[in-house]
Parts: C-alpha cells; structure tokens; sequence
C-alpha cells in the first residue's frame, strides 16, 4: 500500500470531525462535526452531497448507518438521537407509477443539464446555520491569504531557491509508521 498520499481529501467541514460511519455499500459515507452538522460524502468526491443540521442541534459525537442505508443515525451533545435520510429528497412511502416517472424525468433532467451554470448553482446550493457559512467565509480568506503568501514567495525568491509546492493530498500525512 502507497500511504504517502491520500486518495482523495474530502472537504466541507469547519470544525473537528468526531465521527465517520461507512454506509453497507461501501459508496459513501457520513460523518459528524463540531460545527454541528452531518455530511454525507461519495467516497470519491471531494466534497458533500447532503448536508443536515438544526438550529437546536449541538456538536455531534457519533453517526450510525441503518443496515439497508436508508437512514443515519446520529448522537449529539444535547442529549438527542436523530434519525436522517440517507436521501433527503427520496420520499419514505412506496411511490406509485406517475410519481416515480416524475422523479426518474426528474433525475435525467438533473444529469443532462447539469453542466449549465444556473442548473450546477441551484444543485450545489444548501441552507446552513449562519455559525458555518460565517466560519467557511474565515476560512477560505485564510486560504487566499495563505495562497498569496506563497504566491509571493515563489515571485521574490532566487531562481532554484523557492519552496516546492506541496499537492493538496500529500499536506495532512504527518507521519508514516513502519
């Protein structure tokens, strides 16, 4: 196994992340966070698909799939557990003819034109708890700022003296152990 890099670095949080449960298809995952949101990542994208929270929802502690990958389970500091879809907009009931046709037209249309802007926006857009969208605004002015400062270092070094850029995937490994 090649552990010098990570496959992929999966980003959305801005907290601590505490919990991290595998659905039973092994295709994604959730996992819970200080900043008092669940997220669900597909294994090989970057970042979230879902994202769950409620305005009395504390720092969550653990996160849990049910054994058919329909729900998630979650604890929280304020002493709840909530149950989640897995599928946030797939309805519970058994559907009928029409309704599934509906939500089939529903998911092609999504697919085909997903690569307009307007149609990508509305796709990408989710409701947050103003603590994390204030957080996500810090911490992508850090970023630019960091990026910047290296920017500005690679301008004003001597040729051959300036620092390697470090790939995304390779900055989080700390240590490999033997």
């Amino acid at each position: 196994r090649k552990l010098g890099a990570a496959l992929t670095v999966h980003k959305d949080h801005v907290n601590a992340v505490v919990a991290v449960a595998f659905a039973p298809t092994g295709q994604e995952f959730a996992t819970g966070s200080y900043d008092r949101t669940i997220r669900i990542f597909p294994s090989s994208a970057g970042h979230s698909r879902e994202v769950y929270h409620t305005k009395r929802m504390q720092k969550v502690f653990a996160v849990s799939y049910s054994g058919d990958a329909r729900f998630i389970f979650s604890g929280s500091d304020d002493h709840d557990v909530r149950i989640w879809k897995a599928a946030a907009s797939a309805p519970l009931k058994p559907l009928l003819g029409p309704e599934k046709a509906k939500l089939e037209y529903a998911a092609a249309l999504t697919e085909r034109y997903g690569h307009v802007s307007e149609v990508r926006r509305v796709m990408r857009n989710r409701s947050l708890p103003k603590g994390v969208t204030s957080q996500q605004r810090v911490g992508e002015a850090v970023k630019k700022s960091r990026q910047r400062k290296e920017a500005n270092v690679r301008k004003n070094s001597k040729k051959g003296a300036e620092p390697a850029r470090k790939v995304e995937r390779k900055k989080h490994i700390v240590k490999e152990l033997e």
